[in-house]
C-alpha cells in the first residue's frame, strides 16, 4: 500500500491540542515527516518538555493514522520540544521566560517550591536558570550547598564585564547571597536593592534559557516592582500554605499582580504544607494547618489551582543539604513535583499562544 504524506497530516488535522485549541498541523508541531511503504516516522514538537500530555497526545497520533490512513500502519512518533516565548519579550533575547515565584509572607516554603520547580524542568529537558532574588534571606546558596561560591566574571567585546552564573544540577544560578557575606546581615535602601537586583538579569551571560525562575522576597515591596517593569515576565505562581494568616497575605500578593502598571499572568497558586501523612500510616491525611485554602484562593481569582505539597521531612532535610528533593530522592514528591512543573509549562505555553494571537 502506497501512504502520501497529505494523508497522515489529514489525519493529524484531527488531533487538537487541548491547550491549544488548534490541531497540531494547524500548529507547526508534525516535523520530519518520513514514509517508506507502511512505515511512519515523524517527530512531534511541543510547546515544553514538561508538557503533561505527552503521552496522551502521541497515543491521539498513532490512533488518528491508524483510523483514518491504514490500521496496520507502523508508527514512530519522535517526541521533542520547542518553548515558546511571549511576543514582549524582546528586551532579553536569550530568555525566553521569565517565571515570578511569589508569597505573601515568609515561611511559607517560597524558596524550596522554586528550586524544586527549577530542578524539576531541568530533568525534564529545558534549558533553566534560577534567581534568587530575595535580598533579605537568600536560601538558594544553601539549597544548592553553595554558601561559600562566589560567581565568575568575563569581559565582552565590547568592553562590559558580565557575571557567570553557577552551574549545579543543570541549572544556571545566582544568588544576591553569593555577593555577601553568610554571616553578616546587609542593609540595603530601596534603590539600592532595586539596581542590585537588576544587575542579576542584564549583567549576567545567561546563554539560551527555556526558563528563568525567579525566587522573590515575600510581600509587595521595591523588588516586585522593580522587576514586573523592567522585565518581560510570563507569568508568577503564588505560594501559601492553607491557614489564614498565610491566605490573606497571598490574597494581597496575588491582587498585586492584577494591578494597573504590573498586569502580569497569574500562572497558578501552589499550597504548600497542606497535610502531613505519617510514614506508619501512608492512607492518612492530617490537615494541621486547615484544608483547601490554596484552592478556595484560587478559585476566588479564577487561575488555576496548581497541586499540594504535603508536609515531609525529607524535604527541608534535602534543601538543608544542598540537594533538592525533587532530584529523584523520593519518588512520590518526584511526582508532585512533576506535575506541578508541568502545569506551570502548560499555562505558559497558553498564555503566550493568546498573546500571540492579540
Amino acid at each position: 500500500m502506497q501512504i502520501s504524506p497529505q494523508q497522515v497530516l489529514d489525519a493529524l488535522k484531527n488531533v487538537e491540542d487541548p491547550d491549544l485549541k488548534k490541531d497540531l498541523v494547524t500548529l507547526n508541531m508534525i516535523k520530519d515527516l518520513q514514509i517508506v511503504d507502511t512505515r511512519i516516522n515523524f517527530t512531534l514538537e511541543l510547546t515544553t518538555p514538561a508538557c503533561p500530555m505527552k503521552e496522551m497526545l502521541k497515543n491521539a497520533c498513532t490512533n488518528a493514522i491508524k483510523h483514518f490512513v491504514f490500521a496496520e500502519a507502523d508508527i514512530n512518533i519522535n517526541v521533542t520540544s520547542r518553548v515558546t516565548q511571549p511576543v514582549n519579550s524582546s528586551s532579553l533575547d536569550n530568555i525566553k521566560n521569565i517565571i515570578l515565584v511569589s508569597s505573601g509572607k515568609g515561611g511559607v516554603g517560597k524558596s524550596t517550591v522554586a528550586s524544586n520547580l527549577a530542578v524539576t524542568l531541568a530533568k525534564d529537558g529545558a534549558k533553566v536558570g534560577l534567581i534568587d532574588a530575595d535580598i533579605y534571606g537568600p536560601s538558594v546558596p544553601t539549597m544548592f550547598d553553595l554558601v561559600d561560591a562566589k560567581p565568575g566574571a568575563e569581559e565582552t567585546a565590547d568592553g562590559k564585564t558580565k557575571i557567570i552564573p553557577i552551574e549545579k544540577y543543570g541549572i544556571k544560578l545566582l544568588s544576591l547571597g553569593f555577593f555577601a557575606d553568610p554571616g553578616q546581615p546587609v542593609p540595603w535602601r530601596g534603590p539600592m536593592a532595586s539596581n542590585a537586583v537588576k544587575q542579576l538579569f542584564n549583567d549576567t551571560n545567561w546563554g539560551e534559557l527555556d526558563y528563568l525562575i525567579v525566587d522573590l522576597p515575600p510581600g509587595t515591596g521595591d523588588i516586585h516592582i522593580t522587576i514586573t517593569q523592567s522585565f518581560p515576565i510570563a507569568g508568577a505562581v503564588v505560594v501559601t500554605t492553607p491557614q489564614q494568616v498565610a491566605l490573606a497575605d497571598t490574597h494581597k500578593g496575588l491582587a498585586m499582580f492584577r494591578m494597573p502598571g504590573i498586569n502580569i499572568p497569574v500562572l497558578g497558586v501552589i499550597e504548600n504544607m497542606s497535610y502531613f501523612t505519617p510514614a506508619e500510616l501512608p492512607e492518612n491525611k492530617y490537615y494541621i494547618f486547615g484544608k483547601g485554602g490554596g484552592r478556595k484562593l484560587a478559585e476566588r481569582f479564577d487561575v488555576p489551582f496548581l497541586g499540594e505539597i504535603p508536609i515531609i521531612q525529607h524535604i527541608s532535610e534535602a534543601g538543608d543539604n544542598g540537594k533538592p528533593v525533587a532530584l529523584n530522592q523520593n519518588p512520590l514528591l518526584d511526582g508532585i513535583f512533576g506535575n506541578i512543573a508541568g502545569k506551570i509549562a502548560q499555562q505558559i505555553s497558553i498564555s503566550n499562544a493568546q498573546t500571540a494571537n492579540c
